[in-house]
């Protein structure tokens, strides 16, 4: 299985990821923990371009590019493999977050995003979870979490409200494969929410 994990920044889906994977490890199952941007060598080269640095360093149809390219390179030697060997894998952003940053948030780049990730990708999760918190709250977590990374946290709060706005819009969009969960509370409640969603 497939499973990703979306949010805006700071609404605790990286350490949702973990608990699930550590989750289902625990049950015995084979589980590969992976991320975006990064995720494999050439991807994590990439990584830093996207995530460091001033808030307009890139243009929006650049981001695009550069995200598609180190997703290419994700699912190519990270993905497709550990799904081929019989592997869950659990990843920490995916296609969904080009889709909402640089398709609705960033600019009207939707029709741009889904070309390319038809082009380049062409595979969905089975599965995708939408850690949805309050933009105010998690842009104060992400600010308090510090560190290099934070190249999207600069862009502010009427940013952030954006990106909430457009990962409950994907929740509408594909019922079938997006899940919303409500972020608030301790991690073990939201935790508990995702294994009953599951």
């Amino acid at each position: 299985m497939f499973i990703s994990f979306e949010g805006i920044d700071g609404c605790g889906k990286s350490t949702q990821a973990r608990l699930l994977a550590d989750a289902l490890r625990a049950e015995g199952r084979a589980v590969v923990l992976t991320r975006e941007p990064g995720g494999s060598p050439g991807a994590e080269e990439i990584r830093r371009l996207l995530v460091e640095g001033a808030g307009e360093r890139w243009s929006a149809e650049t981001e695009c590019l550069l995200f598609t390219a180190a997703r290419r390179d994700h699912l190519e030697r990270t993905i497709r493999p550990a799904l081929a060997a019989g592997q869950t894998v659990v990843t920490d952003r995916f296609a969904d977050s080009t889709r909402v940053y640089q398709g609705a948030a960033r600019g009207d780049l939707r029709a741009l995003v889904d070309r390319m990730h038809d082009l380049a990708i062409g595979v969905e999760p089975d599965l995708t979870f939408v850690i949805d918190l309050d933009p105010a709250t998690a842009l104060g977590r992400g600010i308090a979490r510090g560190g290099a990374e934070d190249r999207f946290e600069s862009l502010g709060l009427d940013f952030q409200r954006r990106l909430a706005q457009g990962f409950r819009a994907l929740a509408q969009e594909f019922p079938a494969r997006v899940r919303l969960i409500d972020g608030s509370g301790v991690a073990d409640d939201v935790a508990a929410r995702i294994r009953a969603a599951l």
